[in-house]
Formats: C-alpha cells, structure tokens, sequence
C-alpha cells in the first residue's frame, strides 16, 4: 500500500477492527493488514485482537522476525496521532463484599459435621430395619 505520511487518530483508526477492515497501530505507526489476515501465521484471531489499543507490546511479545518486520512496510497507511491514544488503564478487579463470618458461626458447622454422618447411619439402619426379612 502506497503511505501518504497522514496522521490518524486513535478514534478513527479503532473504527477499522473487522476482517474485512483491520488496521493495527504498532509502534506509532498505522498498518492496515486486512490483506494480510488470511496469510497471518496465528490466524486472523490475532490481529484482531490488536485493534483498538496499541498493540505494540502484542507485536513485540510473540517476537516477529525479520522478515515480517520488513513486510509491515507495504502495510503502513500512516503515523498515529499519541495524544489521541488513550493512557494505558490497570486493572483494577470489581469489588467483593468483604467476607461475614457472622453469618455462618462455626460452631453450626462443628455441629452439621457432626449430625449429618448420625442422620445418614439412622437412614441406613432404618431402610434394613423396614427391608429385613423375618424369620
């Protein structure tokens, strides 16, 4: 593909995330790889999975090789606008009600530990009992 040097946006080039539309933002350049997702080594998965974010520490992992760094050329549409990226977010995990222990004493566990076992040895005695022939 022909580069023109233009500068996108994060906003317009996270609207290209389709099989049939897909370009990648790695390393603040602007690939546009949908040529390329039939032939891509990890599948079409991959690549977009990497749309919408920078993916390049996506890129960067897998560790390409040469010959794909030099093939990225004939895919690069243009740089990225980097104020228009959003900062990287960290997970923060959703909040869980703190643990009760109140509403389960222990000392009714020591005691279902216990009564449960006797209830089901009174069952099984109780079914040979009714089920035991008289002689």
């Amino acid at each position: 593909m022909a580069s023109d040097g233009k500068v996108h946006t994060f906003e317009e080039v996270s609207k290209h995330n389709s099989t049939k539309d897909c370009w990648l933002i790695i390393s603040g350049k602007v690939y546009d790889v949908t040529a390329f997702m039939e032939d891509h080594p990890g599948g079409d998965e991959v690549l977009l999975s990497a749309t919408g974010k920078d993916a390049t520490n996506d890129f960067e992992d897998v560790g390409h090789s040469d010959s794909a760094r030099e093939m990225m050329d004939k895919y690069y549409v243009g740089e990225i606008d980097v104020s228009t990226v959003p900062l990287k977010r960290s997970y923060v995990p959703p909040q869980q009600a703190n643990y009760n222990h109140d509403k389960t004493p222990e000392f009714i566990i020591k005691i279902l530990q216990f009564l449960v076992p006797l209830i089901i040895l009174g069952l099984a005695f109780a079914v040979r009992h009714y089920t035991k022939k008289e002689d």
